[in-house]
């Protein structure tokens, strides 16, 4: 009788457990549709503001002098008064807080309030004609998103709220762009660099999920668009060899540019960007409004429209258009206002395509268009996976995989020898830096150059 009972009990024991192990993947799995559903929200609004700087510029492009440095200008105000955290691109956040030991510290970096913030205050940036984007802070929303998830159902593990802080950011890639597989992968290489067997389930779930909530919410779309373009093995491939070669020196120049600048410049500029750091906003915003008013307003907010175009063969841009765009992408970024470098990055390297494709009449222009793209934005985030994924997944074609692995891989050799450090890497540890200084171990710190792990 005795051990009839105990079968009884441990078959109560075992259900309870179950059940409550069910209801927490259910809450998960409620947290990425979240994701996702949010994902598409932000890129509603994103396109309103675009929409909405358009209109006003109808009426005068010369309004521009005043829009750009007075939005960048309020930007920087409210992150430094009341939204600390939600500056730069985000990924960097995600980062370093799957490093960081202190809850209290990643519940302040990832609360539901920064999220919010970041999506308002990237689509004042948007509006005000900045050069960014909102994949990198979709990141930052999706993390935010599922640690929120992680403190309802009182996480306390380090392994399982750095799991959920992985596929939020994953998730938020995925349904950003629409591409499952480059949230799989950008969360593998980019945010984690592991891929641990207990976090792994999550991670595609999560994903998966977004990606299904924004198909449902939007259609199964392309990013951008379908392209039969191939790249047949033989002459073909100089441009391989162009894309990867020029590809990695810009975008290794634009990552060490970037990095410099976040450790701040020396001298007087240094102090005055230390002390007015409005001041200084504003002053970027006007050199962005004069940059954009120089290119017939090209350069104003993600360069998507243009990326599209010239990927698609609907619009020829001169080599100004990537040149200023690469420009105002920098400026951009140093002015400290929230905002991503994935779509303006697309676009710089899908113009630089364009341009490399007048010198190489042997090969397919669309395919060379293809190659610069890939090759540019794996030499900045120099996760060359991640990036043969993301423009493979957006245009819709496998056709030319090996040759965007080839150009993708050739970039990241040459950026790795002229910026040693990776980009988001390096900006999540002077993250680190301020929050938490003691997550940064000394030897980090005094030499950086010589880290092979772009890890933390």
């Amino acid at each position: 009788m005795s051990s009839a009972t105990g079968r009884i009990r441990h078959f109560r024991e075992t259900a309870r457990i179950t059940t409550a192990e069910w209801r927490r993947k259910l809450i998960y799995w409620g947290g990425s549709v979240m994701v996702g559903i949010v994902a598409v929200t932000f890129a509603t609004l994103a396109d309103d503001a675009a929409k909405l700087r358009h209109h006003v510029l109808d009426y005068s492009p010369w309004l521009i002098l005043i829009i750009t440095p007075g939005g960048l200008a309020l930007s920087i105000w409210l992150t430094r008064t009341y939204f600390r955290g939600a500056q730069g691109s985000g990924i960097p956040q995600a980062i370093a807080c799957m490093h960081l030991s202190d809850g209290d510290v990643v519940n302040r970096v990832l609360s539901l309030k920064i999220a919010a913030a970041k999506i308002l205050l990237t689509c004042l940036g948007l509006f005000a004609g900045a050069s960014i984007g909102r994949e990198g802070p979709t990141v930052q929303v999706g993390a935010a998103i599922m640690n929120a998830v992680g403190r309802f159902t009182d996480i306390g593990d380090a392994l399982s709220r750095r799991a959920l802080v992985l596929t939020g950011g994953a998730a938020g890639v995925a349904a950003a762009f629409n591409t499952p597989l480059a949230g799989i992968v950008f969360g593998i290489e980019e945010l984690a660099h592991s891929f641990e067997q207990r976090t792994s389930g999550v991670v595609l779930a999560g994903v998966v999920l977004a990606g299904v909530t924004a198909i449902a919410l939007v259609g199964n779309y392309s990013y951008f668009g379908h392209t039969d373009s191939v790249v047949p093995v033989g002459a073909s491939w100089l441009a391989v060899i162009a894309c990867g070669l020029l590809g990695g020196i810009t975008g290794g120049t634009f990552s060490a540019i970037l990095i410099r600048a976040s450790r701040g410049l020396p001298g007087t500029a240094g102090r005055f960007i230390a002390q007015h750091p409005i001041a200084f906003a504003a002053l970027c915003g006007l050199v962005l409004a004069v940059i954009g008013l120089a290119s017939g307003g090209m350069t104003y907010g993600t360069g998507y429209a243009q990326a599209r175009a010239i990927i698609q063969g609907e619009e020829h841009y001169p080599a100004s258009y990537f040149i200023l765009k690469y420009i105002a992408t920098i400026v951009s970024y140093c002015s400290g206002i929230p905002g991503g470098l994935f779509a303006p990055s697309l676009s710089v390297g899908a113009g630089m395509g364009g341009w490399v494709a007048q010198f190489l009449p042997q090969t397919t222009p669309g395919a060379v268009v293809l190659l610069g793209t890939v090759a540019y934005f794996s030499a900045v985030v120099q996760a060359p996976l991640t990036a043969t994924v993301i423009v493979m997944e957006m245009c819709d074609n496998q056709q030319v995989t090996l040759a965007l692995l080839a150009s993708s891989f050739l970039a990241f050799g040459v950026s790795r020898m002229i910026c040693k450090q990776p980009l988001y890497g390096a900006l999540a540890e002077r993250f680190l830096r301020t929050v938490s200084p003691e997550s940064v171990p000394a030897e980090r710190e005094e030499k950086p150059e010589k880290r092979d792990n772009p890890g933390l």
